[in-house]
């Protein structure tokens, strides 16, 4: 056989593996090249651009079609959702939140925390607080246990001890109740008037032996004395009722009734009718001037200095730290709870706020055409391989026929 009769044979199998090779190669590159329209002459040339690029929309809303329709279903997205809100999850991430928060409190040097503390704090108790108490004010049992409490268990069993009766007592008669001011009480009880009154009263009601007495001396002179000498003799008059407090041991006696004093020992409807008196008391100062209290207080108050002093207390406190587990803790089992009851309503109201549909296609129509290409190449780089490798091997098993062919021809 010479040589041109082997070529005859050899050609068409070489010739289909490098037709079938190439085809599939350039079909391929085809799907994506011309990444966009070539024009002559004013006229788009056929097949550019490669055919992903000119249909990118559609594969775009085919793809986000296939996507929603059988990977991200409503019921696949429930089951996200349960896997990626598990308790445990949500908890570490609720005490995140919690850690970052507390940090972001003290790393706070502009002070924005306390401000927005100090304004909360504001409203409370000279806004809120004010409205509250007035419409609270109008209720017939406005504090009604609270005061029965504090009366029972404070004031009704509060007695002095003898330490305190001897400085209340001692305290009573030198500034309460001097000689000085004992002395000017007498002066001015004992007028002219006050004298003749006391005078024919005790002419009239006095009986026997007191009766001559009255009738023949009388008081009024005797009561006159006693003015005039402490009207001038002030020094002397306040020395003999320093010695007649002395000699009556009116310390000692006010100091044991003080001591002994106490609303125990007072009559049950006394105590009653004391008790109703303070609560109304009570209750009726609040209802008039409570409110002015409040705000009078509110505005007294540097909020700013209080919220400061909370913040750096709650930033050294041991008890946040600990208890920022416990809180993250209750806070997922009731998260947990409330997905259990209406996930699925939930779901259904995120999918359209999401737009997932339209996330996609938007995605894939902003990919460039190289992109799109370097992606697909990079997922199936192998198979497209193996595309044109079976290209080449299917042309040579035909050219390989049609030598056969030729030999039985």
């Amino acid at each position: 056989m010479d040589i041109n009769t082997l070529w005859i044979y050899i050609t068409p199998p070489l010739v289909g593996a490098v037709i079938g090779y190439f085809t599939n190669d350039i079909a391929i590159k085809m799907l994506f090249r011309p990444y966009r329209a070539i024009y002559v002459g004013g006229r788009q040339l056929p097949f550019t651009p490669g055919l992903i690029p000119r249909n990118q929309e559609r594969l775009a809303n085919r793809i986000s079609d296939t996507i929603m329709g059988s990977l991200l279903t409503p019921e696949e997205l429930q089951n996200l959702a349960r896997r990626l809100l598990q308790p445990e999850r949500v908890q570490s991430a609720i005490l995140w939140l919690l850690r970052l928060a507390l940090d972001q409190v003290q790393a706070d040097k502009e002070q924005k925390t306390a401000k927005i503390l100090a304004g909360i704090l504001r409203d409370l108790l000279g806004q809120s607080l004010v409205r509250l108490l007035k419409v609270l004010a109008r209720r017939e049992d406005f504090l009604e246990t609270q005061l029965n409490q504090i009366f029972d268990q404070i004031l009704l069993e509060f007695q002095l001890n003898e330490e305190q009766a001897r400085k209340l007592s001692d305290w009573i008669l030198e500034v309460v109740l001097p000689p000085d001011l004992i002395r000017q009480a007498i002066v001015d009880l004992l007028t002219d008037r006050n004298i003749q009154l006391i005078d024919e009263s005790f002419r009239e009601k006095a009986s026997g032996t007191y009766w001559v007495v009255a009738n023949l001396f009388g008081l009024r002179n005797s009561l006159t004395r006693l003015r005039t000498f402490c009207l001038d003799e002030k020094e002397a008059s306040n020395a003999q009722l320093e010695e007649f407090i002395t000699s009556l041991r009116m310390r000692d006696r006010l100091q044991e009734w003080l001591h002994n004093l106490s609303l125990q020992n007072l009559p049950v409807s006394t105590v009653r009718q004391l008790r109703k008196t303070m609560r109304d008391t009570v209750r009726n100062y609040i209802q008039e001037r409570g409110p002015d209290l409040l705000q009078g207080l509110s505005e007294s108050l540097d909020w700013n200095n209080i919220a400061i002093v909370i913040l750096n207390r709650l930033r050294s406190s041991p008890a946040v730290t600990i208890s920022l587990e416990l809180i993250s803790q209750e806070l997922a089992l009731i998260l947990e709870r409330y997905l259990e009851q209406d996930l699925e309503k939930i779901v259904t109201q995120v999918i359209p706020i999401l737009s997932i549909d339209q996330v996609i296609i938007d995605r894939v129509k902003k990919t460039s055409a190289e992109d799109l290409e370097l992606a697909i190449q990079g997922i199936v780089k192998s198979e497209l391989q193996a595309i044109v490798n079976l290209g080449g091997i299917l042309g040579f098993i035909v050219g390989l026929l049609q030598t056969v062919i030729l030999l039985f021809s």
